[in-house]
C-alpha cells in the first residue's frame, strides 16, 4: 500500500531525502541552497519544496539565510549523512553480496535507505568488514557520521598530459555506469589525459592499453586524483 501524506513514514521519507539533497547541493556550490536549485535536483515545485523547507525549519534541520537560502543545521547535517551512510552501504552491500551491477544499484538503494534500522545497518557494515567506500567510488559515512573529504576534482577540468587514479562517478545515470563497465573503467584505475577537443569537445583519457573519448556529461561525473 502507498503511503499518503498523513503517513508519518512519508513524512519522515520525504524530510530525510530533502536533507540529503540540500546536503549534496551544499558539496556542490559550497554555500546557501536556493528553493528553486532544490526543487530542481527532486524535481517538484518551487511551492512544494517552500513548504518541505519549511517544514525541515520547524524541525531545527535547516536554517534560513535572507536573499541567500538555506542551510543544513548540526542536526540536518547529521540527518543527510545517516541516510547517505545507509544508502552507500546497501550499494555496496547489493554489489557485493547479490551481485547486482553497480548501474542498478542507487535505485535499489533510494527506495531502501528510508527503512533499515540502526541494527540492520550495523550488520550490514560488519558483514562488508566496515567499508569506506562505495562501488562508485563514493566515501561512506562513519558509525559517528564523519565524512572524510577528499581532494579530488572532475575528469574534465584535466588538461592533456594529466595522470592520475580515478576515484569516484556519479551513480544517478546508469547509463554512464553501463559505458564504464563495457570499456573496462572503474574506480582505481590509473589514466593519461591523451587529448582535449576545445569547445566543449571530449577528452581522449588513456586507461592501461586503450584511448577512451569521454564527453563532457561524463567527464563532469567522474572525479579524480592528480
Amino acid at each position: 500500500m502507498l503511503a499518503t501524506q498523513s503517513d508519518p513514514r512519508a513524512t519522515s521519507s520525504a524530510v530525510e531525502d530533502y536533507a540529503k539533497t540540500i546536503y549534496a547541493l551544499a558539496e556542490d556550490c559550497d554555500g546557501a541552497i536556493s528553493t528553486t536549485a532544490v526543487a530542481e535536483r527532486l524535481g517538484v515545485t518551487p511551492g512544494s519544496a517552500s513548504a518541505m523547507i519549511k517544514r525541515l525549519g520547524e524541525l531545527d534541520l535547516v536554517s534560513h539565510l535572507p536573499y541567500k537560502g538555506v542551510e543544513l543545521t548540526e542536526q540536518g547535517t547529521r540527518v543527510a549523512l545517516e541516510v547517505i551512510r545507509h544508502h552507500r552501504l546497501l550499494e555496496l552491500y547489493l554489489v557485493r553480496e547479490l551481485g547486482m551491477g553497480w548501474d542498478r544499484v542507487h535505485a535499489e538503494a533510494e527506495r531502501l535507505e528510508h527503512v533499515i534500522s540502526e541494527e540492520l545497518e550495523a550488520l550490514i557494515a560488519a558483514k562488508l568488514g566496515e567499508p569506506d567506500t562505495d562501488p562508485h567510488g563514493d566515501p561512506i559515512p562513519s558509525p559517528a557520521l564523519e565524512l572524510p573529504q577528499d581532494a579530488t576534482e572532475p575528469l574534465d577540468a584535466l588538461e592533456a598530459g594529466t595522470t592520475g587514479c580515478f576515484v569516484r562517478v556519479s551513480d544517478s545515470d546508469p547509463a554512464m555506469l553501463r559505458y564504464l563497465t563495457e570499456r573496462g573503467v572503474a574506480p582505481g584505475d590509473a589514466f593519461e589525459v591523451i587529448e582535449r577537443q576545445p569547445f566543449g569537445g571530449p577528452l581522449f583519457v588513456r586507461f592501461g592499453e586503450h584511448v577512451h573519448a569521454f564527453g563532457g556529461a561524463l567527464a563532469a561525473s567522474m572525479r579524480v586524483i592528480r
